[in-house]
């Protein structure tokens, strides 16, 4: 059985490929159940499996908030892959690491279909571990020349700035200026692109900040109670969503719309197995007007095309090397 570290993961999975993985994994699809919940004394057990006949995998997270106390992440994630005619173990891959690529990555198949063709700016909202990923994606997905960062905390948005000033344009093969701003309204209208990873249960983006033609990658506030977009933003946007069953249930920005009547469920255009499946449209060439919103809590299936192309592509650097 194969062990990859956080470090082998992120090195295996290129992102344009991932895309193209998670595009082929929603077109084709996979049986995903609905991920398990399990209470603990002092945590939470997550299980999230998905299968097709090659392989099945299962996600375990686990959720223990007075870690702060020990000085150990409250969040641990490990990825075990299965052969799906045997049941026999693969591979053991980080499962934190493998989450963040695939989470960007998805946001990044998303814009492939919804974000203005000629998008040159991108606001990114949030400083977490989760945001040089999104950052790097959108770069990669639209020709972007300006990226501006903004934090809760000035420092940490002038510290990851200067840290993609100096890393992204070298990862995407082209000039791009980062820099933070600390005025979240102005940076929010004069953006093309403006993604969201925080924990916010207060609204970030604004309704009448927005213009037309815009794109809303909006990646945290994965509970009903949490929300990073106001009732007006939600309204004014062609909103869609990672999975419906996900979005339905769990994306607060979604959720508390419904529930007090400022969108239906009908209101949201399409996920993304529809999208890869041609069953909806994204933004057509041309369209200068619409304001797309992109929704996403995460789904097994995601998990499952990042570890078979994570593992492939070690195995394919290991021929290589032996070859050589």
């Amino acid at each position: 059985m194969r062990i990859l570290s956080a470090e082998q993961v992120d090195a295996a999975l290129d992102d344009l490929a991932l895309i193209d993985r998670l595009e082929a994994a929603f077109r084709g699809g996979a049986e995903v159940p609905v991920r398990h919940h399990h209470r603990l004394p002092t945590g939470t057990l997550l299980l999230m499996p998905a299968w097709t006949s090659r392989h099945l995998g299962i996600k375990l997270v686990t959720v223990f908030p007075d870690n702060v106390t020990r000085s150990l992440p409250s969040v641990f994630g490990h990825y075990v892959l299965l052969d799906g005619g045997t049941g026999r173990s693969l591979a053991l891959l980080d499962g934190t690491m493998l989450t963040k690529r695939r989470t960007a990555c998805a946001s990044g198949l998303a814009a492939r279909y919804l974000a203005p063709f000629g998008a040159r700016r991108l606001l990114m909202i949030g400083t977490g571990a989760l945001a040089p990923h999104l950052v790097r994606v959108h770069a990669k997905v639209r020709p972007l020349r300006e990226v501006e960062i903004w934090g809760r905390r000035p420092a940490q948005a002038a510290a990851l700035a200067d840290q993609l000033a100096a890393s992204l344009p070298a990862a995407v093969g082209r000039p791009i200026t980062v820099r933070a701003v600390n005025d979240r309204k102005a940076a929010v209208g004069e953006a093309d692109i403006v993604s969201c990873a925080t924990l916010s249960q207060e609204p970030l983006v604004e309704g009448a900040w927005l213009r037309e033609g815009q794109h809303i990658d909006l990646v945290g506030a994965y509970t009903p109670e949490m929300r990073e977009s106001d009732d007006k933003a939600v309204w004014r946007a062609r909103i869609h969503v990672d999975t419906r069953a996900g979005a339905l249930k769990e994306a607060g920005d979604i959720v508390q719309a419904i529930r007090n009547g400022t969108i239906d469920e009908d209101d949201v255009i399409a996920d993304l197995f529809e999208l890869t499946r041609s069953q909806q449209t994204g933004r057509l060439a041309g369209d200068d007007t619409s304001i797309t919103l992109f929704k996403s809590v995460g789904t097994a299936l995601e998990d499952l095309a990042a570890a078979e192309l994570a593992i492939e592509s070690c195995a394919g650097a290991r021929r290589s090397s032996d070859a050589s």
